[in-house]
C-alpha cells in the first residue's frame, strides 16, 4: 500500500494504535502482556514507514546510500521544436526531482544521473476513431535519456520516453505549440522519474 503523505501514515497508526489499545484492555489482558503488544505495534510500525530503508513517501525506490542528483543539460537532436524546449525539459526534471526526492541537486557527478537529447519533434496525422468527426495532427516529442546510478549499475539504462499531444488539422502547429508543450513535458518528465527514481 502506497501512501501520499506522512500525515496519512501517522494518521493511520494512530487509528491502528488506538484501536489495539481498546481492544487489549477490553480482553482483560495483563499490564506486562499489555506492554508486550504495545513494543509489539511500535517496532512494526517503525518497520513498516522505513519500508526496509528505500521506501519514500513521495512513491519513489531509492536506495538510502544515494544523496545527490545531477541533470545535465539536455540537447536538441532533431530539426524543428523551439530552441529553449531542452533548457525547459532539463528545469522541469530538475524541479521534479527536488519536489518529489530528498536528493540534493549537483551541476555534476551526482550519485544518480540523467542526460540526454530529444531526438524526435514530429507532426504526423492521427489515427481516426469512430468518434472523430474532424482530422487530428498529433505533435509527438520522443527524448533519448541515459540514466546513471553510481551506487547500482543494474539500474542503469539508455531508454527513448515519447509523449504526444493532438490539434485540428485544419490549424497549424504554430497555433498550438504553447498549449500543447506543457503537457508533453510534464508527461515525459513523469515517465522518466518513473523509470529512474520509482524504477517501474
Amino acid at each position: 500500500m502506497i501512501l501520499k503523505n506522512k500525515n496519512s501514515m501517522k494518521n493511520e497508526l494512530f487509528k491502528m494504535s488506538f484501536y489495539i489499545k481498546k481492544r487489549v484492555k477490553n480482553a482483560g489482558i495483563s499490564s506486562s502482556m499489555k506492554r508486550f503488544v504495545l513494543l509489539f505495534l511500535i517496532f512494526n510500525s517503525t518497520f513498516f514507514i522505513s519500508g526496509c530503508g528505500i521506501y519514500s513517501f513521495s512513491g519513489t525506490n531509492l536506495s538510502p546510500d544515494l544523496k545527490t542528483f545531477s541533470i545535465i543539460n539536455l540537447t536538441m537532436g532533431t530539426a524543428g521544436g523551439p530552441a529553449n524546449l531542452p533548457q525547459q525539459l532539463t528545469e522541469r526534471l530538475k524541479e521534479y526531482f527536488q519536489k518529489n526526492t530528498e536528493l540534493t541537486i549537483l551541476p555534476s557527478g551526482g550519485d544518480l544521473i540523467l542526460e540526454g537529447s530529444i531526438i524526435g519533434y514530429d507532426v504526423l496525422a492521427a489515427a481516426p476513431t469512430a468518434n472523430d468527426q474532424a482530422g487530428l495532427n498529433r505533435l509527438n516529442v520522443t527524448v533519448q535519456v541515459r540514466f546513471t546510478n553510481a551506487k547500482d549499475e543494474t539500474k542503469n539504462f539508455d531508454q527513448s520516453f515519447t509523449y504526444y499531444a493532438d490539434f485540428p488539422q485544419d490549424q497549424t502547429l504554430n497555433q498550438n505549440e504553447a498549449r500543447l508543450l506543457p503537457t508533453i513535458q510534464e508527461n515525459l518528465v513523469q515517465q522518466i522519474f518513473n523509470k529512474s527514481a520509482a524504477d517501474w
